[in-house]
């Protein structure tokens, strides 16, 4: 007799393996090219070599695209966060007639086309002499953030007991010292986590760097789009699997944070 519930769990575990091999077999793809000894993106492998690697360490070409990308990416952090932050807790506590079009104003650049988004931020940033500086990029890529942070803040603040504050606030505790001591600590996974979206955000944006960077202000994803467009390079795929590496641990840290999360609700 055909045990149902077994061969149900065992058709469960069988589609869930399937789906994530489509989805990360791309990526693992990419990974044995970047040893390949050949200057052709190719399999099978004609051998094992690092020279690809090397060539990228040894590239300042890359290193000022890296530099840059890392530059954007954290003041970007240094910005979004707090301000979709703020933004998050300011909407979770009032009530008030046209709030609903408000927040879908503020989640408007998840919403429209990244290249209309682009455009409309190029014409913008052209007529106040913003464009071809990194300082151009960052407000733009912090616009495009800020709606990552305001979503994970706010699934936090939904989290919270209402009764921890007024609790502080019987106790003494200014409004101030209450966001200190209490809903800070409670909604720091979200914020954490908010960071991360916004950090990835901007470090993976090529269709607005494309439009508001010069030569000097090149970013990583636009130099690897060069890379694979105008001369198809191994060195691509090394930066590749560094990227996927550094994704991959930023992944772990946003378990660890859902994590935690769980644990101070529980």
């Amino acid at each position: 007799m055909i045990d149902t519930p077994k061969l149900w769990r065992l058709a469960t575990k069988i589609c869930g393996a399937l789906v994530l091999l489509f989805l990360i077999a791309p990526i693992l793809a990419i990974i044995p090219l970047s040893f390949n000894t050949s200057s052709i993106l190719t399999y099978p492998l004609e051998g094992f070599s690092l020279q690809w690697y090397a060539k990228l360490f040894s590239d300042g070409r890359w290193w000022a695209a890296i530099r840059n990308s890392l530059i954007v990416g954290a003041a970007t952090v240094l910005i979004a966060t707090p301000l979709g932050t703020f933004a998050a807790l300011g909407l979770s506590m009032v009530s008030f007639r046209g709030k609903s079009v408000l927040v879908a104003a503020l989640m408007s650049p998840m919403i429209v086309p990244t290249i209309i988004t682009a455009v409309g931020i190029y014409f913008a940033f052209s007529a106040i002499g913003l464009v071809n500086s990194l300082l151009g990029l960052i407000l733009a890529h912090v616009a495009l953030a800020v709606p990552f942070v305001v979503i994970t803040v706010t699934a936090s603040v939904a989290q919270l007991d209402p009764v921890l504050a007024r609790a502080a606030s019987s106790l003494g505790a200014n409004p101030v010292t209450t966001f200190r001591a209490v809903t800070f600590p409670l909604i720091l996974p979200g914020v954490v986590s908010g960071a991360i979206f916004a950090f990835t955000t901007s470090f993976d944006e090529v269709v607005v760097a494309i439009l508001l960077t010069g030569p000097e202000q090149r970013t990583l994803p636009r130099e690897l789009l060069s890379g694979t467009r105008e001369n198809l390079d191994p060195t691509v795929m090394a930066v590749a699997t560094l990227l996927i590496l550094f994704s991959a641990s930023l992944l772990l840290v946003f378990t660890g944070m859902q994590h935690r999360a769980r644990k101070l609700k529980g």
